[in-house]
């Protein structure tokens, strides 16, 4: 079980995505692990063959608890004297459809509710692609399509419908699917607890049903109905919000706080977006944050003491820039998973990551690095109409940015006043590490940078 944050004791399994037998590579997602905060993907650190899984889904075990045994060769972990036959190394024919099936395509078809052994696979030696997959559910999808009757006993479901069917009590077996071939997906099972709470008799007018808010998943504690009886959501949500408040608690108890805030001109770089987003569609348009978060990784390079950890009363400034993104989660809580090397990407690659990292984390399909390894974090609650934030530093981070909501307001420039666009940034930094000098010099960088947005 790696260790998910600085704050992680234990993680819970949830689904394995790989079996014994299965060839698998470094990289490779294997699994998926439910911690105090998300549900992230574990990859695995080695390549071999699957020989035996430890632990089962649904067991919670503290970090550092072996998940697998991977062998260099098959193994099925029974003592045999000899050494294991050498069959599972023979490439599979092309002509066998869905030969193979790498655990991430695997995973990619458990979310698109396609079954691989359908599947005519196109990549080499009969392996099943990426594309492959996107096709047949694309092919699934089609108007008039008759749906294929799906093997007995078995109820074709989306593992997001799965967990969210676990989390609300619902047989899975008792709802009618929509999706692919009849899969159940999520919102199936939204419509079920709909369906549900209308057929319950009260003697008073029923709240609104679960399915039919725009979330989805369960409502958070603090918005659930009185005469609701707690929830696995619930529980879950005040588990997160207990270790969030423990790690802050720790964070201001042992690090020295200090603040600072100033007032980014963003006029150039206002003008410059505008410009540059006529000459595009409107899918690949540039929005401020990226802007911003470019301007940011930059200025964290060019001022290594915000950028890095304080670790047994050392600090070691880091190399990279994993700029951290603090995501508010749709059951409530957030996280802050990390943008790698965020101060060498364009700002199309950032904020084309960004949207895939904010998708992922409120799907619960983070990765172990982008949380275990975040260098800064920046915190954005400008679309909430916030004009500042002052940040809590996530340890062993020592720094923490907060961007306020981008306004127009007065700004008097050599004798002249106009009206500008600009946003409230503030450093929340370790006394430690650095002192104002150096976090207002890492402030002044940001302002600097954004004043010629074509170079960021």
């Amino acid at each position: 079980m790696p260790s998910l944050g600085a704050d992680m004791e234990h993680g819970k399994m949830v689904e394995w995505l790989v079996k014994p037998g299965d060839f698998v590579h470094r990289g490779d997602v294997v699994a998926v692990v439910d911690t105090d905060k998300t549900v992230m993907d574990v990859e695995s650190f080695e390549e071999g063959v699957v020989a035996e899984l430890l632990v089962d889904v649904g067991t919670t075990v503290p970090i550092g608890t072996p998940l697998a045994r991977i062998t260099q060769t098959p193994d099925d972990g029974a003592g045999q004297s000899s050494p294991p036959p050498a069959a599972p190394q023979v490439k599979p024919r092309p002509e066998e459809a869905g030969a193979q099936v790498p655990p991430p395509v695997r995973h990619l078809a458990h979310q698109l509710g396609v079954d691989t052994s359908e599947i005519r696979g196109t990549g080499k030696h009969g392996a099943v692609t990426r594309a492959d997959v996107e096709r047949a559910a694309a092919a699934e999808a089609r108007p008039g399509r008759v749906p294929a009757v799906p093997a007995a006993g078995r109820i074709r479901s989306s593992p997001r419908a799965r967990r969210l069917a676990d989390q609300l009590g619902i047989d899975i077996g008792t709802v009618p699917g929509t999706g692919p071939d009849g899969a159940v997906t999520e919102g199936d099972i939204q419509r079920a607890v709909q369906g549900t709470a209308a057929s319950e008799p009260t003697g008073e007018a029923s709240p609104p049903a679960q399915g039919a808010l725009p979330a989805e998943v369960p409502l958070p504690a603090e918005e659930a109905p009185p005469s609701e009886a707690p929830s696995e959501a619930q529980d879950r949500l005040s588990s997160l919000r207990r270790a969030v408040g423990s790690l802050m608690s720790r964070s201001k108890k042992t690090i020295p706080h200090y603040y600072l805030s100033t007032t980014l001109d963003l006029r150039a770089a206002v003008a410059w977006m505008q410009l540059e987003n006529q000459q595009r569609p409107v899918a690949s348009r540039l929005i401020p944050s990226a802007l911003l978060l470019k301007a940011t990784a930059l200025a964290a390079r060019d001022v290594p003491e915000v950028n890095g950890f304080f670790t047994d009363g050392v600090f070691r400034p880091s190399s990279s820039v994993h700029l951290g993104v603090a995501v508010a989660l749709r059951h409530g809580g957030l996280v802050a998973p990390a943008i790698h090397d965020a101060d060498t990407l364009a700002v199309d690659v950032l904020m084309q990551k960004l949207r895939d990292l904010v998708s992922r984390a409120r799907a619960g399909r983070l990765q172990r690095a982008e949380m275990a390894d975040p260098t800064l974090t920046v915190t954005n609650l400008g679309d909430l109409g916030v004009e500042a934030v002052y940040g809590v530093i996530y340890p062993p981070q020592v720094a923490m940015v907060g961007l306020g909501r981008l306004m127009e307001q007065p700004w008097a420039h050599d004798g002249m006043v106009g009206v500008r666009a600009a946003v409230t940034a503030t450093l929340s930094a370790d006394h430690r590490v650095s002192d104002g000098l150096r976090g207002a010099r890492f402030l002044a960088r940001i302002d600097e940078l954004l004043q010629q947005p074509e170079e960021l």
